[in-house]
């Protein structure tokens, strides 16, 4: 396998540059684009041909690769399928909003939570990856936004997002980021330090490993927290969400409040509404009912926090349905006269299967 030279420490670089034959600096203009996220050694355009060919032949520039982009037809998210050096496969999804342009990362290759509504689940957890792999990520939507300035296309109006480039990180992709604590946090550092993102506008997702959430309280950093809770009691919870037999409720929102109190940040709860499909094929309501967003309301009442509510984005191999509309709308209104702060997330990349894991799992069934 050719060497990452992304990995290499600058020390490392120059060495391998000098041993070629060329000089000290040609490293420092090859790190350089290494840190603009350059997918191969063609894009260095500063770089002699013939040292950009001898590279090409005897290394590589990132740890993964692009093995298919998929943009909506709105212009506003792109999905990546990525290949990793050993061949396992991961996505991001770059989201151009009106208040920046954020990158949702993967921290796994796979996934071990096994929750009945997912796929990135369906094909276990393969590993997980380095805190260089979850960094490459925002370099190849960076590479990607930057393409669209040299482009003639249309570049949304975003007055907060960073001069046109990465603004916001969420750790929401494939995998679950505290079962890789320690390489989700030394990417997180990277993007603070190299790319100047602020803990702010970090988001760090899970379904709630505790130890995780007290690592994150003991590393002390002002990022936020979002909670994938799907359900408002034990019992409906374990049904979907298997991590609940290990984890409960309390012991999952305890963590999460000591960690959201101790920086003064609105704690993300992620709710899923999932409907079920009856025996005349009709659509009933699973963990959307009137009653489970009084037990929500009941559960959260009096806390800083957000409630992100999210119609299911299908998935054929599981056996769940989206609820309709007026469901969705209801289960809001309950929680928003119960005191709740809520909002229906907006649904970005439909038409390119932008639901975690849905590209890479139907790439593996080719």
């Amino acid at each position: 396998m050719k060497p990452t030279l992304f990995t290499f420490t600058d020390g490392e670089l120059e060495k391998f540059i000098t041993d070629m034959g060329q000089p000290k600096f040609r490293a420092r203009q090859i790190r350089d684009w290494l840190n603009r996220g350059a997918p191969d050694f063609a894009s260095m355009k500063n770089i002699p041909d013939a040292l950009r060919h001898d590279l090409d032949s005897v290394a590589q520039t990132l740890p993964l690769r692009i093995v298919k982009k998929l943009e909506s037809s709105d212009g506003e998210t792109t999905k990546f399928l990525l290949e990793l050096n050993d061949g396992e496969q991961i996505e991001c999804v770059l989201m151009r909003t009106t208040y920046g342009n954020s990158v949702c990362v993967s921290s796994q290759a796979g996934c071990a939570m096994g929750c009945k509504f997912c796929a990135s689940t369906l094909l276990g957890l393969k590993r997980n990856l380095t805190s260089d792999e979850i960094y490459a990520q925002i370099l190849v939507a960076q590479w990607e936004l930057r393409r669209d300035r040299a482009s003639d296309k249309p570049i949304r109006p975003n007055g907060d997002a960073n001069n046109g480039d990465v603004s916001h990180i969420v750790i929401m992709g494939t995998g679950e980021p505290l079962q890789n604590t320690e390489n989700v946090i030394g990417f997180i550092e990277r993007a603070n330090t190299d790319m100047g993102i602020g803990w702010r506008r970090i988001t760090v997702s899970t379904c709630g490993i505790v130890p995780g959430i007290e690592r994150l309280i003991e590393w002390g950093r002002p990022i936020n927290l979002a909670i994938s809770l799907h359900a408002p009691t034990d019992e409906l919870r374990s049904q979907i969400m298997p991590i609940n037999n290990r984890y409960k409720l309390s012991d999952v929102l305890d963590a999460a409040w000591r960690f959201t109190d101790l920086h003064n940040r609105q704690l993300m709860i992620e709710y899923i509404l999932l409907g079920k499909k009856d025996e005349n094929g009709d659509t009933v309501l699973y963990n959307a009912t009137p009653e489970y967003a009084e037990k929500l309301s009941d559960l959260l009442r009096g806390k800083n926090c957000m409630v992100n509510l999210i119609p299911w984005n299908a998935v054929d191999e599981r056996d769940f349905a989206s609820p309709s509309g007026n469901a969705v709308h209801r289960f809001q209104d309950i929680l928003i006269k119960n005191g709740i702060h809520t909002r229906i997330r907006r649904e970005r990349g439909t038409d390119i299967g932008s639901a975690c894991g849905q590209l890479r799992l139907n790439n593996a069934k080719k």
